[in-house]
C-alpha cells in the first residue's frame, strides 16, 4: 500500500466512522434496566413505587382549561389550569430557525413555524382524590411578570378536594433555565394519606428530528448513579416500557441543543418508566411514594424542571450528569477537553469564528511533530513521481515486476511509503471529536462569525466555505504526488467536489475547521515539499550549490 492508498484508505474510513457514529446516536440499541439499581438500602422503599400506577390515558389526548401566562427574563411560559401542565415555553434568548427573528418554542402544541408537535411538562398526585395531570387548578392571576430587580417569582396553582388542600407552586429564577416545582399538601381530612408524586414529559415521535441530511436524536434520557447516563429512543420505548428504580438521578427529554429533566428531591426512592400512549405519542417519567401525611399534618415535596439549551454551567450546576445531555459519542473523553478549551480561548477572543480557527491552530502546531513524517512522505513520494512513471511505462500490466521494481527504488532512497501511516490515523479520533462537538455545542448557535456567516450552527447561506474548501482539496491534490493507478487519479480528481456537495450541508463552523485545517497542511505540505525538492536537488548535483 503506497501513501496516496493511504489517504484514500484514512478519508474513508474518516466517513465510515463518521456515517456509523451518526446511526448509533439516531438509531443504536440502549439497554433498558428491569432491576434495582441503587444499592442503597433505602432504594428498597422504591419496591411500594410501582404499586401505585400514573393515571392511564387509552384514548389520548391534553385536557383543555385556562391557560396562565409567565413572562421572566428567559421564559414565556403558558401553564394550564387543567393538571398545572407546562404546556408552552417559549425561549427569549434563543432563536427559531436560521436568521429568524421570532423566538424558539420549547415545550407545546405548535412550533415556531406553525408545525404541529406535542411537548409538555406533567406533575401529578396519586392516592385519595389527590390532584392528577387531569385535575382543576385555580390560581389568583392570569398572568406574571418578572419585574426589574426581581430574582425570583412565584406561580400557585390551588387543588383542594375531601379536606385535603394541595398547592403547587412554580417558581422561577432569574437567569436560569431551571425552575422549582414544588407540591405542598395540607391534609385536613380525618384519615390519613399515603400520596405518590409523579413527574414526566409527554412527546411526539415526529417533530424535532432534524434533517434528512443531518438527524439529530430526539428522544428520552436518565440518569442515576449506578446507571449513568443513558438514552431511550421512541423505537425503544415502544418495545418495552423502561422500569428503573434509584434513590437519586433524573429523567428528561433529549433533543439537538435542547434539554428537560425533571429532577425530583434527593434521596427519594423513584421508579422511572416509560409509556407509549399512542400511534405517535410517549411519555417518560419518574413516580415515588412518599411519607405518611397524618390528619392535621403538612408535607412540601420538592422538585426541579430543567429546561432549555444544553449549556455546559447550566446543566453541571443543575444536576449530577445533566452535562452528559450534551452527547459527544463515543469519544467524549476527547471532544469534552476540546470544548472546554474552544470556551476558554472564546472568553478571550469573544467569537465562536475566531476562537475555532485560534483552536484549529492549536490542534495542528500539537500535531506537526507527527504531521511533518506524513508530509515527508508525500514529500519523498512526489519526488520519485517521475521514476514511477517510467517504470509504468516500462513494466505496462505486469504488476508483479512493477510493485518488486518500485520496492527496489524504496530501499535504495531509504523511502518507507507506510511511516506516514501512524500519524494520520492518531489524529482520526481528534477529527471525529472535533466534528462532534461543534456540531453538538449549543454555543454555536446563531453565533455570528463576519460577513454574510451570521449562524455558524446552520450552513453558509451562500456555500463560499464549501467552495473555498473545494478548492484547498484540490491544491492539496495537486501538491501530492500523482497515483500511478489510473482509478486512484480518478478517485482523487473527484474527491475535492463529492466532499464539497457534501459540506454544502454541513454547520458553517464545522467547515469554517476544515477550511482552516486545510489552509494550514497545504503551507505545511509545501514547505516540507520545497524542503525535500531542494535536497533532491542537492543530491543530484553532488552535493555542489
Amino acid at each position: 500500500m503506497d501513501t496516496r492508498r493511504l489517504v484514500l484508505f484514512v478519508i474513508f474510513s474518516m466517513s465510515i466512522l463518521m456515517l456509523w457514529d451518526a446511526w448509533q446516536r439516531q438509531h443504536g440499541p440502549v439497554d433498558v434496566i428491569q432491576q434495582v439499581a441503587a444499592t442503597n438500602p433505602s432504594a428498597a422503599n422504591a419496591s411500594s413505587v410501582s404499586q401505585a400506577a400514573v393515571a392511564v390515558d387509552s384514548d389520548y389526548k391534553l385536557q383543555v382549561g385556562q391557560r396562565i401566562s409567565v413572562t421572566t427574563d428567559l421564559y414565556k411560559a403558558d401553564i394550564e389550569t387543567t393538571g398545572g401542565d407546562l404546556r408552552r415555553l417559549e425561549l427569549l434568548k434563543q432563536r427559531a430557525a436560521d436568521n429568524d427573528k421570532t423566538n424558539y418554542i420549547l415545550l407545546g402544541e405548535v412550533d415556531a413555524g406553525g408545525k404541529p408537535m406535542t411537548y409538555v411538562a406533567q406533575t401529578g398526585l396519586l392516592g385519595a382524590d389527590l390532584p392528577t395531570h387531569k385535575s382543576l387548578f385555580t390560581s389568583a392571576a392570569t398572568h406574571y411578570e418578572m419585574q426589574e430587580g426581581q430574582d425570583a417569582l412565584e406561580v400557585r396553582l390551588s387543588s383542594i378536594s375531601n379536606g385535603v388542600a394541595v398547592d403547587k407552586v412554580y417558581t422561577f429564577h432569574r437567569n436560569k433555565y431551571v425552575m422549582d416545582v414544588n407540591y405542598e399538601i395540607k391534609n385536613g381530612s380525618p384519615s390519613a394519606i399515603t400520596p405518590t408524586v409523579y413527574y414526566q414529559i409527554v412527546h411526539d415521535d415526529e417533530s424535532n428530528q432534524g434533517s434528512k441530511m443531518m438527524p439529530s436524536f430526539t428522544g428520552g434520557s436518565y440518569f442515576t448513579e449506578t446507571t449513568k447516563f443513558k438514552k431511550l429512543a421512541f423505537s425503544d420505548m415502544a418495545k418495552e416500557p423502561l422500569k428503573v428504580t434509584s434513590t437519586d438521578g433524573w429523567v428528561g427529554l433529549l433533543q439537538h441543543y435542547f434539554v428537560s429533566a425533571w429532577v425530583p428531591k434527593d434521596g427519594l426512592a423513584r421508579e422511572f418508566y416509560t409509556e407509549k400512549l399512542n400511534e405517535h405519542m410517549y411519555r417518560i417519567g419518574t413516580k415515588s411514594t412518599l411519607n405518611t401525611i397524618a390528619p392535621g399534618a403538612n408535607l412540601t415535596v420538592p422538585a426541579r424542571l430543567f429546561s432549555g439549551p444544553q449549556t455546559k454551567h447550566d446543566l453541571s450546576e443543575t444536576a449530577p450528569g445533566l452535562e452528559y445531555t450534551v452527547d459527544y459519542g463515543w469519544l467524549t473523553v476527547v471532544a469534552a477537553p476540546l470544548f472546554w478549551t474552544l470556551s476558554k480561548i472564546y472568553s478571550l477572543v469573544n467569537n465562536w469564528g475566531v476562537a475555532i480557527i485560534l483552536l484549529t491552530l492549536l490542534i495542528k502546531a500539537a500535531f506537526y511533530p507527527l504531521s511533518a513524517k506524513s508530509y515527508r512522505s508525500m514529500a519523498q513520494m512526489r519526488e520519485l513521481a517521475p521514476r514511477l512513471e517510467v517504470l509504468k511505462k516500462k513494466f505496462g500490466d505486469d504488476r508483479q515486476k512493477m510493485q518488486m521494481a518500485m520496492m527496489d527504488i524504496y530501499k535504495t532512497e531509504k523511502i518507507n511509503p507506510m511511516s506516514g501511516c501512524l500519524p494520520i490515523l492518531i489524529q482520526i479520533p481528534v477529527f471525529i471529536s472535533l466534528y462532534w462537538m461543534l456540531l453538538g455545542s449549543v454555543e454555536l448557535r446563531h453565533a455570528p462569525f463576519f460577513g454574510w456567516i451570521q449562524d455558524l450552527s446552520a450552513v453558509d447561506p451562500y456555500y463560499i466555505l464549501p467552495i473555498i474548501m473545494g478548492l484547498s482539496m484540490i491544491i492539496q491534490t495537486k501538491l501530492n504526488p500523482k497515483p500511478t493507478d489510473p482509478i486512484q487519479a480518478k478517485v482523487m480528481t473527484w474527491m475535492p467536489v463529492i466532499f464539497s456537495v457534501f459540506f454544502f450541508f454541513f454547520p458553517a463552523g464545522l467547515v469554517l475547521y476544515w477550511v482552516i485545517n486545510n489552509i494550514i497542511s497545504i503551507w505545511q505540505q509545501w514547505y516540507v515539499n520545497k524542503t525535500i525538492h531542494a535536497a533532491a536537488l542537492l543530491k543530484k548535483s553532488g552535493g555542489k550549490h
